[in-house]
């Protein structure tokens, strides 16, 4: 059965992304996204005409995919605490979030490469005026005091990051409860709320 030119290049997609994790994106060539899916270069170049091209296109793929699921939690009929609790647990280097290897990829390669540096920064900003919103919502409703969500926003979304590189990067060097714990109390003590408020 032939794929449609949509159906191709997201199996390109999908192919660049595991390779990108495996390799890193120096390592990573077009070949070997090609050897993977049993097509040749040629092919690949078709429809990325640069290795550039292809993994951009990759980072981008992964970030829509990551910013609609981010949108289906907090797009829940329930509490703004309950949705932003959600969001931040799955996002979090403990939760079930996939692709952290390739995001802490997508950061240092995108110090080089001006088209990536684009892709990771929208998926930043986006993330973060979701999460901005979210809070803006529930301070509205009166569920928690926050006077600056967008700064609590970033701070969350920062300690996430940095978590996750040392969970990633240092195996070992924090264990995965005492981050999901401090990933709690960052949150409850952000929105002025007690810890146990976060499991209400």
């Amino acid at each position: 059965m032939r794929l449609s030119v949509a159906e191709r290049r997201e199996e390109l997609l999908r192919a660049a992304i595991e390779q990108i994790e495996a390799r890193g994106v120096a390592a990573v060539r077009i070949a070997d996204v090609a050897s993977v899916l049993g097509v040749s270069n040629a092919l690949v170049l078709y429809h990325f005409s640069t290795k550039e091209k292809l993994v951009a296109a990759a980072f981008t793929y992964a970030a829509e995919d990551d910013l609609a699921h981010l949108s289906k939690l907090l797009a829940r009929r329930t509490t703004a605490l309950r949705r932003l609790r959600a969001a931040v647990r799955w996002y979090a280097p403990t939760g079930q979030a996939k692709g952290w290897r390739l995001w802490i990829e997508g950061w240092a390669a995108a110090l080089r490469e001006p088209a990536l540096q684009e892709v990771t920064r929208d998926l930043d900003r986006r993330w973060k005026a979701a999460l901005a919103e979210v809070i803006a919502e529930g301070v509205a409703a009166g569920e928690f005091p926050c006077p600056d969500p967008g700064g609590t926003a970033l701070r969350l979304t920062a300690l996430l990051d940095g978590l996750a590189v040392q969970l990633t990067s240092y195996p070992g060097a924090v264990s995965r409860s005492r981050a999901q714990e401090w990933v709690d109390e960052a949150l409850a003590r952000e929105l002025g709320l007690t810890r146990e408020a976060l499991t209400t």
